[in-house]
């Protein structure tokens, strides 16, 4: 295997790990039962990695064609559902696990788009999706306005990262550096939005 599949691949289990953690912890925010925490989990986890895969033609999708993307989301809502109280000392257990997933997402998604001789600037918007598809999936089935829509830094974060990626990429620095680079950028500004109230600005109705 290529080392840059390899690191694709990587990242993309990490990525479906930590999201499906921040499903799980929030349907067990929500008081769902054992079923609902674990397709909430599996749900957030591996959207927006088909989306990605379906956009780019890499089909069957990895998440879909690999048993490894579904035990790891068991395994998270498991987890969850069994021992919530390891995760109490979180501030925002959601959307620290949301944040991370982001940045993994983002990074192995770029990666992946520009391995399929995807253009720079789409590969860094399909890095992008990866990163957010899952998170808005969760929300909408948990009766929320998706966070991408709301002021929050979020889709921009994602972008960030991927665009170190591409960046990185351009110049003929090495994949796994790069990588942990923009992940490291995606999560910081994620984080920001969070525990410093880093937003974008809002759109304000004419009074007229």
């Amino acid at each position: 295997m290529e080392p840059e599949v390899l690191l694709v691949r990587v990242l993309d289990l990490i990525g479906t790990f930590v999201f499906a953690l921040s499903g799980a912890a929030l349907g067990v925010q929500r008081s769902l039962d054992l079923f609902g925490v674990l397709v909430l989990a599996f749900v957030t986890a591996v959207f927006g990695g088909i989306t990605r895969d379906v956009l780019i033609g890499a089909v069957p999708p990895a998440s879909v064609a690999s048993w490894h993307n579904l035990a790891l989301a068991v395994l998270a809502g498991l987890l969850l559902f069994r021992f919530p109280k390891l995760f109490e000392g979180l501030r925002h257990p959601v959307q620290f696990f949301d944040a991370a997933g982001l940045g993994v997402f983002a990074a192995a998604g770029t990666q992946k788009a520009l391995d399929h001789g995807i253009n720079p600037p789409m590969a860094a918007i399909l890095g992008m999706i990866s990163g957010i598809g899952g998170g808005m999936v969760r929300d909408v089935l948990t009766a929320q306005v998706p966070t991408v829509l709301r002021a929050d830094i979020y889709a921009v974060a994602a972008l960030a990262g991927a665009l170190v990626v591409v960046a990185g990429d351009g110049v003929g620095l090495p994949p796994t550096a790069v990588a942990l680079a923009g992940i490291v950028l995606c999560v910081f500004l994620r984080l920001m939005g969070l525990y410093r109230g880093w937003k974008l600005p809002l759109a304000r109705p004419s009074t007229d």
